[in-house]
């Protein structure tokens, strides 16, 4: 969650004109992350916490491109550079924890 906020954080930093675009698409994406590792912990299946963690990785993805071109059109990298290490950051955990869940016996 605190990635979110910094993701917001970063989306302030844009202009007005990207406010139904690039701001809009980052919130959302950031936003997700959590909302989808939550949805599947809350699953009573293992398969079904698997793809919303993968659902949420991918949003993962979404949201370190979305913050690149960021950094390409508006923004210097050292203003976006603790969202990107964060996703980084996010990035290893989702893959430890899918990881670890694949191995339990019940895994499908």
């Amino acid at each position: 969650m605190d990635l979110v906020i910094e993701s917001y954080r970063v989306s302030r930093l844009l202009p007005k004109t990207e406010m139904f675009g690039l701001v809009s698409q980052i919130q959302r994406a950031a936003v997700s992350i959590p909302a989808n590792i939550a949805e599947g912990h809350g699953r009573e299946h293992l398969g079904d916490y698997l793809r919303h963690l993968s659902i949420a990785s991918g949003s993962l993805m979404e949201l370190e491109t979305h913050m690149l071109i960021v950094t390409r059109l508006y923004i210097p990298m050292d203003e976006v550079k603790r969202a990107l290490d964060m996703v980084r950051e996010v990035d290893r955990m989702l893959s430890g924890l899918t990881r670890k869940l694949k191995e339990l016996p019940t895994a499908a």
